[in-house]
């Protein structure tokens, strides 16, 4: 049996909009994505801080496990 990540499933993604920091275009993009193609300029858009999967996913704390998970957070919690 196949074990697939739930964070992966495509009924959960979600939408942000961030600016192109070429021309200002509001960029669409899906969670499962990490750049994206400015339809206005061409210009390659990357998100300012790229998320990690513990940090979106309700499934996170169930496939890495609570200790992991909480450990991981407070590391991120240190680096902002």
């Amino acid at each position: 049996m196949a074990s697939q990540c739930p964070g992966q499933d495509p009924r959960k993604i979600t939408i942000s909009v961030h600016p192109c920091p070429n021309c200002g275009y509001a960029v669409e993009f899906f969670s499962d994505e990490i750049r994206v193609k400015c339809p206005s300029c061409k210009t390659y858009v990357t998100k300012e801080r790229l998320p990690t999967c513990i940090e979106w996913c309700k499934a996170a704390r169930e496939c890495i496990g609570e200790e992991r998970w909480k450990a991981l957070m407070e590391q991120m919690d240190k680096k902002d």
